[in-house]
């Protein structure tokens, strides 16, 4: 943060505050000074706590950037028994993660329940459904408030992460679930809107097996959708994505063989 440098036409014109305190082209800052009293962030943050904006610019930082907020699903899986999902809802309280196993050709789906529903069972009713689970009976289910990425709409997740990242430095991430059948215009309108709340980027999840069936796949997705093989004889199989079948010496489930197929890990298709 000691080092110094050059005051450019161009730093002038990304920083006009610059030029307000008297830098001219030609002249040079430390960095220290660039970083406490120039950067966005900074400014926002001298806001509130102006000495420390001060002492920064004098005595420097040991780091540029001190937060972000990042997709965290398989580290929260895989360290914390799905315990957090950053700025995100649960993607569903049951559903399954499509994994890649050493030695088979399609991805094997692996049952996964949210850390909510598990504590839930622990704590209050050891026989507790997500809603709709199964038959779509309501009996054990979850109280209301236990909500998923799907029950909020699209610009309502535009609107998390804007007031989340007031405060994050560095990058910031988060998925806004799309239905599948939400029309097109509401569609490009969530990126508009994204751009309005001033997002500094936005991620969207529409599931749509044509296209590819995703990590993270809900049963009821499984079940409505129907997958159509085509034999060596020319006639069609149809199975719905949750049915297994049996091909080449393994046990697949059916969406996962057809992008399998698709994808060309069994040759042409």
């Amino acid at each position: 943060m000691e080092e110094e440098f050059q005051v450019t036409e161009e730093v002038l014109r990304k920083r006009p505050e610059m030029r307000r305190d008297g830098y001219l082209p030609g002249d040079r800052v430390k960095g220290k000074v660039l970083h406490a009293r120039y950067s966005h962030y900074m400014q926002q943050l001298a806001g509130i706590e102006p000495e420390l904006a001060k002492e920064l610019s004098e005595a420097g930082a040991r780091f540029t950037h001190h937060s972000s907020i990042a997709p965290t699903g398989t580290i929260s899986l895989s360290l914390a028994n799905n315990a957090s999902n950053g700025i995100e809802p649960s993607f569903a309280h049951h559903y399954f993660r499509n994994v890649i196993r050493q030695g088979k050709k399609t991805k094997e789906k692996v049952d996964v329940f949210s850390f909510e529903l598990l504590a839930y069972r622990a704590l209050v009713d050891k026989e507790a459904l997500p809603h709709g689970a199964q038959d779509g009976s309501t009996a054990n289910s979850l109280p209301d408030y236990f909500i998923t990425a799907d029950d909020i709409s699209p610009t309502e997740h535009v609107d998390i992460q804007a007031a989340a990242q007031k405060w994050i430095d560095s990058s910031i991430s988060k998925t806004a679930n799309v239905p599948t059948d939400y029309p097109y215009e509401d569609f490009k309108h969530i990126y508009l809107y994204a751009y309005e709340q001033g997002l500094k980027g936005c991620t969207t999840f529409r599931f749509n097996p044509e296209a590819f069936q995703g990590v993270l796949v809900k049963e009821k997705d499984l079940k409505n959708t129907v997958y159509t093989f085509t034999l060596e004889d020319g006639s069609t199989v149809e199975l719905k994505g949750d049915e297994e079948v049996e091909y080449d010496g393994e046990t697949h489930s059916a969406a996962n063989l057809f992008d399998a197929l698709k994808e060309g890990y069994y040759g042409k298709f």
